[in-house]
């Protein structure tokens, strides 16, 4: 396949693109850099700095096509998003233009190329859609999306992603997801610190499980265009069972807005469509880890 990765140097996407590239995929990414790191760039990519939230960047993403002699790309992974619901409620405006905007100008880019779109949604759209402007916004573009296969029978499938977590993620900041804090305070020596009374329950999902899905997505997008495929293990944790797998000091920290209580993935279709099945478990993930770190 000929494919572009939006947010090709961000955790997720840096994952995809190693995995298309020893599969003998042609791959090029697209990426602001907000978030995504210049180290996470792979040998045999084609990287470009671009932001999708500007509607000049499609005249580029012409550009891209031309200069790379691509006629039409087989998909685009359209990853690329401010991804984490704390940062959103300062950041509103700019979460809307990445989040939404970005994905209406890729698709209306798509369209006149008829090229498949694989979204990535999230499992906070099974929450309250207003509770924040991260989950809005990716909701927006949910609804984008069906708008597009309906309207102009794009091929756009949207996956939903479960507590991503693995090699490449981010690890300290605000858009640090859990697990990656918890690793960097294991390796700083320091309590790990959980929210709250730490009984909500994540579906932890590993990202190579994530890049699995997303490639048999796109392999398969006449089978799923047009549906809303869950990606998860359809197991969840604690957030207190977590923090005790490592064995270390935990402190508490106070609540956080906005956030679900549970996440689950009880849907099949991605299994009963796609063979997906997800093979790697938190606890497995966080002792091999522990045992390397050590």
């Amino acid at each position: 396949m000929k494919v572009m990765v939006t947010g090709g140097a961000g955790f997720v996407g840096t994952n995809l693109i190693k995995r298309l590239l020893n599969d003998g995929h042609q791959v090029i990414s697209v990426d602001n850099y907000s978030t995504g790191k210049k180290e996470n760039e792979q040998d045999g990519c084609k990287y470009y700095e671009l932001d999708l939230s500007k509607r000049k960047t499609l005249g580029t993403l012409d550009s891209i096509t031309l200069v790379n002699q691509i006629s039409k790309f087989d998909a685009v992974f359209h990853l690329a998003a401010l991804a984490r619901i704390q940062p959103s409620f300062d950041r509103p405006s700019e979460t809307f233009d990445v989040n939404a905007r970005g994905t209406m100008n890729l698709l209306n880019w798509a369209r006149k190329y008829n090229t498949p779109v694989v979204y990535a949604g999230s499992s906070s759209s099974h929450g309250d859609k207003y509770a924040n402007p991260y989950t809005f916004s990716k909701w927006q573009g949910e609804l984008l999306c069906e708008m597009f296969n309906k309207v102009y029978d794009l091929p756009t499938v949207i996956t939903r992603f479960y507590n991503v977590y693995g090699e490449y993620q981010i690890i300290d900041g605000a858009y640090a997801a859990v697990i990656g804090i918890f690793e960097k305070q294991y390796s700083d020596g320091t309590p790990l610190t959980i929210t709250g009374d730490g009984e909500q329950r994540r579906d932890f999902t590993h990202v190579d499980d994530i890049v699995d899905g997303l490639i048999r997505s796109a392999q398969n997008i006449d089978k799923v265009k047009g549906k809303i495929l869950e990606l998860g293990r359809g197991e969840n944790y604690s957030i207190n069972e977590i923090a005790s797998f490592y064995k270390v000091p935990t402190k508490h920290i106070e609540e956080r807005p906005g956030e679900m209580r549970v996440t689950l993935c009880e849907s099949v279709e991605a299994r009963e469509i796609l063979g997906f099945n997800p093979t790697i478990n938190i606890k497995d993930y966080i002792e091999t880890w522990m045992q390397n770190e050590n």
